[in-house]
């Protein structure tokens, strides 16, 4: 009974595959999936497909990927011929898969493995409860009826700050880009999203979030995806990046949370979807 948690999957079906198999997948663990399911990579639908059918022993959370394809889909936003998901919006499963897809958290917490996992990590600037109510936020307007309104004003970088004084679309939008965009924070807490380098790189007025103080309780353990220049490394105790760049040519990791024992699959084709 492994609790399995595995980084962006980007539509790297058999290397999914492949990984599950390596780290001795059955019918009484639980996967956790750091979202980013669809895009870049070449099998998006059957990757999907799999999660779907299989959810009754897989925790995920959305991606921007994914909340892009939503968009697509919605038609509030362009498809991307690099993002491969056309063979999903031509399926004939396709308003099944989405509509099950709106239905999924932007955060997964766990009360007794004292686990959190969200796609790009957790605002230095929120505590659990605030967390927990503002993923429920998102997960409530989007399965309503205006959720492609919600996706059309779900782009932008601003506001860049937190605040309980927050309202309508200004504060989804910073919260979906907490739960799915965040990488660096200004020293203040204040967001940024220029930067996508690896921490070496970038500029010391920018600190990786998870090195901000935290008002998450310290006995919790934070997984998250995203950020694939990471590589995995570089993050303090009980902090786990998952996004080791599988459809750029790297791995797909799974860390079997008991032992902490990790798991890889490299891509063999090593291509680039650039």
């Amino acid at each position: 009974m492994a609790n399995l948690l595995i980084g962006d999957i980007h539509g790297c079906y058999d290397e999914f595959m492949q990984l599950l198999e390596k780290a001795s997948f059955s019918s009484s663990d639980t996967l956790w999936l750091t979202g980013d399911l669809v895009a870049r990579g070449p099998k998006s639908l059957e990757v999907l497909r799999f999660v779907k059918l299989n959810s009754a022993q897989i925790r995920l959370v959305l991606g921007n990927h994914d909340l892009h394809l939503l968009s697509v889909y919605a038609g509030v936003a362009a498809d991307h011929k690099k993002d491969h998901i056309k063979q999903i919006l031509s399926a004939p499963d396709c308003d099944e898969l989405i509509n099950w897809l709106r239905e999924q958290p932007l955060i997964q917490i766990d009360d007794d493995l004292k686990l959190i996992m969200a796609h790009a990590g957790i605002s230095p600037q929120w505590d659990l409860a605030t967390a927990k109510k503002c993923a429920y936020d998102i997960n409530a307007v989007l399965t309503s009826d205006i959720y492609p309104l919600f996706l059309d004003k779900m782009y932008g970088n601003f506001p860049d700050y937190w605040s309980e004084d927050l309202q309508g679309f200004d504060r989804l939008r910073y919260i979906t880009n907490a739960f799915t965009r965040m990488r660096y924070c200004y020293e203040d807490g204040r967001l940024d999203f220029y930067c996508k380098d690896s921490p070496e790189k970038a500029p010391s007025k920018l600190k990786p979030w998870f090195m901000l103080p935290r008002k998450i309780p310290q006995d919790y353990s934070i997984a998250f995806g995203h950020w694939a220049a990471l590589n995995g490394k570089g993050t303090p105790d009980h902090i786990y990046a998952l996004d080791t760049g599988c459809c750029w040519g790297g791995k797909l990791t799974c860390l079997r949370f008991e032992d902490k024992k990790y798991f890889r699959k490299r891509n063999i084709e090593a291509k680039l979807n650039k």
